[in-house]
């Protein structure tokens, strides 16, 4: 869908922190569209099981709580909201030390692959939730709020690849472009608070090899946020190429600054018009 009619459905696209959830959140209180998140999709519907499981496995450390869970006097489950998706991150959780909070990365491994798979099909789920939010809850309009990690999961040169396809035949792709200043202003706000992140599993291999080669430690001894935080800023330069790909063949682009701009419904929707007629 590269056509665009105000209201028709949109999915925005791009790094974290470019706007995406703002957007999506805007769109929802001022103009009463249906806000898809993927991410909540992928916590809730996907990931739900392996994220309440292993809250539970750690629960079964402690044994006043091994027994209450043991009698059923306990029930354990996982919060995520739009807002909060920790339990999602914590479950992903970062390759290294145990000491430091750190996973093997064999497992590291084993949950980036379930994410893969749980993000490629709430992607796929897109179409129906359109569906859903017409004629379920009376929506006459809808955004699907990506997860950042999205050009992970797709081959944009492909064009008949299940999850551009699925998402371009049902929304407008819009892809949130940040610049130089804005790459520099997530490094640093990552830095604070370095979070874990889904990678391509050849980058990721590639880069745990790398830092492993340039640290000269063992996989056991790896401080978990030196390496995401080494990571992080090669993974920026790593997916801009890819989500220009996408908006290049599958969708439109506007700039990170735009959306900044954008303060209400009707300007978001004058830059989408704009920009799908280019």
């Amino acid at each position: 869908m590269r056509n665009y009619q105000s209201g028709s459905p949109i999915a925005v696209l791009g790094m974290s922190g470019v706007g995406k959830t703002r957007i999506a959140a805007m769109m929802r209180r001022e103009a009463d569209w249906f806000h898809y998140s993927v991410d909540y999709r992928i916590g809730t519907r996907y990931m739900d099981e392996p994220i309440v499981d292993n809250f539970k496995r750690e629960a079964m450390k402690t044994p006043f709580l091994r027994d209450l869970l043991k009698s059923d006097s306990i029930y354990i489950s996982s919060n995520i909201t739009f807002d909060n998706l920790e339990p999602l991150s914590t479950y992903l959780g970062k390759p290294g030390d145990a000491a430091k909070g750190g996973i093997p990365f064999k497992e590291y491994l084993h949950r980036q692959r379930q994410h893969r798979e749980a993000e490629i099909a709430a992607m796929r789920d897109t179409p129906l939730f359109v569906k859903k939010a017409r004629t379920i809850y009376g929506y006459s309009h809808f955004i699907c709020d990506t997860s950042g990690s999205v050009c992970e999961v797709v081959d944009p040169h492909d064009e008949n690849d299940p999850v551009l396809k699925t998402l371009s035949e049902s929304c407008l792709i819009v892809y949130i472009k940040g610049d130089e200043a804005h790459a520099e202003a997530l490094k640093a706000r990552f830095d604070k608070a370095p979070k874990p992140m889904y990678y391509n599993e050849s980058f990721l291999k590639q880069c745990w090899a790398d830092y492993l080669k340039e640290s000269g430690e063992a996989e056991t001894n790896v401080d978990p946020d030196a390496f995401i935080r080494w990571g992080f800023a090669k993974l920026i330069e790593w997916r801009a190429p890819r989500y220009q790909a996408i908006a290049d063949k599958w969708g439109v682009t506007v700039s990170a600054a735009d959306i900044e701009a954008v303060g209400s419904p009707e300007a978001l929707l004058a830059l989408l018009k704009k920009a799908a007629a280019r």
